[in-house]
């Protein structure tokens, strides 16, 4: 019977580089190379979805304000120059946002403009509205992540119950809640 001939491989390498061997640098600058855009791959397919990047929550102060808040996450910025607000039922209106100043950035998308991280609280006038009665509060909002990906505008809506006289600020209501895990 004839036996097939077994290579043991070749001879094993040292397992420290050669200082003096630039064949550990040039593996080095290869490896960091193609590692780069990698991870810039991996950035990409972990971004958050627009309601989860940007939480947007609301509450009726009185039936004259609204308080909307977006909840920004670490890593990423929306335009204060991008926000809408629009109010149902019809006889409801209302009066131009009230927005904090937010930080001078230069974009590479759309130049000069004002941004905001974190948390920003946005005062929403009223008219036309009586105690007790419920509105639609939609929001367009729209932001970028630091990875340099920018989101196309944004809408997000909830239902707010306008609170009754003298009772007090409403529920804080959000517009995407936590999902529930079942399994906890």
């Amino acid at each position: 019977m004839d036996c097939a001939l077994i290579s043991t491989g070749s001879p094993p390498k040292p397992l420290r580089p050669d200082a003096s061997s630039p064949s550990w640098l040039a593996g080095l600058v290869a490896a960091a190379l193609y590692v780069g855009p990698l991870a810039a791959v991996a950035a990409e397919a972990e971004l958050l979805p627009p309601e989860q990047a940007f939480r947007f929550s609301a509450r009726a102060l009185n039936n004259r304000t609204l308080e909307a808040r977006f909840t920004i996450a670490d890593g990423y910025y929306l335009y204060r120059e991008k926000f809408k607000f629009a109010l149902t039922p019809e006889g409801t209106v209302l009066g131009a946002p009230e927005l904090p100043a937010g930080k001078a950035k230069t974009d590479e998308f759309f130049g000069k403009v004002e941004t905001y991280r974190g948390t920003v609280v946005v005062k929403l006038p009223l008219s036309g509205a009586a105690a007790g009665q419920t509105v639609v509060l939609a929001a367009d909002s729209q932001g970028c992540a630091d990875v340099g990906v920018c989101y196309p505008p944004t809408r997000q809506m909830l239902t707010l119950t306008l609170p009754a006289l003298g009772a007090g600020p409403g529920a804080q209501v959000d517009a995407t809640p936590p999902k529930k895990n079942w399994f906890k």
